[in-house]
């Protein structure tokens, strides 16, 4: 008889504990549609702040306090309200979803808008290391470069791939590398709303909202002198063809002005990619819905010093406050949440102007 009673038990534990997760998904169902979110961009919006920095410093006296919701009982929050969905990996939101063992803006820009709606959020995230938004995201209404520098492209490309005994392309194959990876986010966006309820069984059919859309790319521009200068067109256009092909004509948007400068003025094709990111809120039809955020101001200013002084050198001092090159933001951790916080905060400031 006990062992009957105890089943019995056990039975019924099981059955709360699963009445219990229907009546969390009834109750976001009922809040409305998902919020979805779509973060892209380069490395950067990958994330590289490497997890294991994060974990010294969660528990160190001068950063914990920074870092202190995203650690309970000894373990990471997991975050059931917030789905994310990153190419290839998908789950509730935690650390981890930056590039592998790495965080980014993600974490904290998911529990910025998180803690706001009351609705279930989803971030879908599409991010590749190395991209230019004047070739890879090359907008549509972009086109492309000219006959000439086309041209110009696919003979300096097939002498590169004769050295290197590869094989030669054609001009076909140079075109198609334009606009590849908006394609390539867009198909992922669609992919993924499509997919919802395979992705995220919790999903109880309530529909969806995509509710806005952060990107935070800037560097590989850089190397290319037309690429810098037709930067803010391209951006522009980016912008439009977006909210088109998501059918979301005010869609906020938020730009993540590209910060690897710190505090130091930029200069050079730097300067004029950042000058035409900051340009985007000051076009008539953006005004009130894009936002402007400048990262240099996070620029985590200890890490850098133990970097210039040579962190090789001083590896056990580095540990401690970096994880990667100055390109990618030397890895901080630090910067990674201060911006991905920021990015939520200027997303919420759009919404409320739309009430």
């Amino acid at each position: 008889m006990r062992s009957v009673r105890v089943a019995m038990r056990g039975l019924l534990v099981a059955a709360m504990v699963v009445g219990c997760a229907g009546l969390a998904r009834e109750a976001h169902a009922a809040k409305g549609p998902v919020k979805v979110f779509i973060l892209a961009g380069q490395s950067n919006m990958e994330g590289k702040a490497q997890i294991v920095l994060l974990e010294h410093q969660i528990k160190a006296p001068e950063t914990k306090a920074l870092f202190a919701h995203l650690h309970k009982d000894g373990k990471w929050v997991v975050r059931d309200d917030v789905w994310i969905n990153f190419l290839n990996r998908k789950g509730n939101l935690t650390v981890g979803f930056g590039s592998p063992g790495r965080i980014g803006p993600e974490l904290e820009f998911g529990n910025a808008v998180g803690d706001h709606f009351e609705e279930q959020v989803l971030i879908i995230k599409t991010a590749w290391g190395g991209k230019s938004l004047g070739r890879d995201f090359r907008p549509p209404s972009s086109g492309l470069p000219s006959d000439e520098k086309l041209q110009a492209i696919l003979t300096k490309t097939n002498e590169s791939n004769r050295r290197r005994k590869r094989p030669e392309v054609s001009l076909d194959d140079v075109k198609a590398g334009y606009g590849k990876f908006y394609r390539d986010m867009m198909a992922e966006v669609e992919t993924c709303l499509k997919e919802l309820k395979t992705r995220f069984p919790d999903y109880a059919g309530q529909g969806y909202e995509i509710a806005g859309f952060v990107w935070f790319q800037g560097w590989n521009d850089m190397f290319d002198t037309d690429f810098a200068a037709g930067y803010a067109t391209h951006m522009a256009n980016f912008i439009r063809d977006v909210r088109k092909d998501l059918k979301a004509p005010k869609l906020p948007f938020v730009i993540g002005v590209m910060g690897h400068n710190g505090p130091k003025p930029a200069s050079g094709n730097m300067a004029k990619i950042k000058e035409a990111q900051a340009s985007m809120g000051a076009i008539p039809e953006f005004k009130g819905n894009v936002a402007i955020v400048q990262t240099d101001q996070f620029w985590d200013l200890e890490a850098d010093a133990v970097y210039r002084k040579g962190w090789s050198k001083h590896l056990e001092e580095w540990k401690k406050v970096g994880s990667d090159r100055p390109y990618h933001y030397l890895g901080s951790a630090k910067f990674f949440t201060r911006v991905g916080t920021a990015f939520g905060k200027a997303m919420l400031a759009l919404h409320a102007k739309r009430q």
